[in-house]
């Protein structure tokens, strides 16, 4: 191409979202690609990982961005309890460059997690969080969102279950949400290492979480982050963080 030919852009599909290495489909997903799934997938620590499990994967969208940010050796598997969901994550993951060591479980993770026998060094997940009874007039959307299909204490046990000792389990929530899944967690014997404040623009107070639990007690790292500053472009800290992921316009 020469230099006086512009660059041409990928074309944007518009049944899902299309990333720098894969795209995700989520057409048929009652929880589409949003912000809180691309906070923990591109913020989940993964220095070390073995093996990552993806509870509730949805499209697949964090499992597909945390196949990205390991090495080949790694193994994933995702668990999505809505059949057409999990359809769908599996198709992504296809035709994603990772298609062999993800792997796309159509299960209930109460069921899952009594007869897996692996066991994680990171576990992930954006749990829904809405009080059963708060319809939105999907069906589908409110069993992803309400904590009737998935309440936090049964996730917490479960994640117990199938996690390494030195392991680390991390969730994105609402700030109150998060607010009371600490309280939860810890009376569950559960140690907090990371808490990640997320506002969406500087100067706000933050209005979602990102929480890292371990089994095991250590110090606890604190961080900020502004999605954007003040003047409404995006924070210089969002887009270190989102850098490897969005198509950037």
């Amino acid at each position: 191409m020469s230099q006086d030919q512009p660059q041409v852009r990928p074309t944007l599909r518009k049944d899902g979202f299309t990333f720098k290495q894969f795209f995700v489909a989520h057409d048929r997903c009652a929880m589409k690609v949003g912000t809180d799934g691309v906070l923990i997938g591109a913020w989940a620590p993964v220095a070390g990982a073995r093996r990552i499990l993806d509870i509730g994967c949805g499209s697949g969208l964090i499992a597909l961005m945390l196949a990205q940010r390991t090495p080949g050796s790694v193994e994933i598997d995702a668990v999505e309890l809505e059949a057409s969901a999990a359809q769908q994550a599996q198709e992504n993951m296809h035709a994603s460059p990772w298609a062999d060591r993800i792997h796309v479980h159509h299960q209930d993770i109460v069921s899952w997690s009594e007869q897996c026998e692996k066991r994680f060094s990171l576990i992930v997940s954006n749990p829904p969080f809405f009080a059963p009874g708060m319809a939105t007039g999907c069906v589908a959307r409110d069993n992803a969102r309400s904590t009737a299909t998935l309440d936090h204490l049964t996730l917490l046990r479960c994640a117990a279950q199938l996690i390494e000792e030195e392991g680390l389990f991390c969730v994105v929530l609402p700030a109150e949400a998060g607010e009371a899944l600490i309280s939860l967690a810890l009376a569950d014997g559960w140690h907090l290492r990371y808490r990640y404040d997320v506002a969406a623009y500087a100067q706000r107070p933050p209005n979602r979480v990102v929480l890292g639990f371990s089994p095991t007690a250590g110090e606890t790292l604190l961080e900020r982050l502004a999605i954007r500053d003040e003047d409404k472009s995006y924070s210089a800290d969002w887009l270190s963080l989102v850098t490897d992921f969005y198509l950037f316009r």
